[in-house]
């Protein structure tokens, strides 16, 4: 059993940063390659980026690249998402997730543990 719980979420202006925290619980974090998730009102939850379980290798959405960012602190059980020149069109619930067997999955599905949320709100 994993937890994990996001923070860092807010309210900001068209070209402003948040970096996003996901603190895990549980089983060993290191074990898991961890995922980052949004979604907006009315629209299905999309696959944002992803770290794998050493740090090492990530992977995103072509809507974020460039701009988000991906890291992983294994002694501190953290996954962060940071999130630069942010977009109206960002705005979103965000989730991490861990769980998946199939690498940095961009399938929701394939993942089993989830956070609860944490809004993300870009002004225009």
């Amino acid at each position: 059993q994993v937890q994990l719980v996001e923070s860092g979420g807010g309210l900001v202006q068209t070209g402003a940063s948040l970096r996003l925290s996901c603190a895990a619980s549980g089983r060993a974090f290191s074990s898991y390659n961890m995922g980052w998730f949004r979604q907006a009102p009315g629209k299905e939850r999309e696959f944002v980026g992803g770290v794998d379980r050493s740090g090492s290798l990530t992977n995103f959405a072509d809507s974020v690249k460039g701009r988000f960012t991906v890291s992983r602190d294994n002694a501190k059980n953290t996954v962060y998402l940071q999130m630069n020149s942010l977009k109206p069109e960002d705005t979103a619930v965000y989730y991490c997730a861990t769980g998946s067997t199939l690498g940095i999955s961009k399938e929701a599905l394939t993942y089993i543990y989830w956070g609860q949320g944490t809004q993300v709100t870009v002004s225009s």
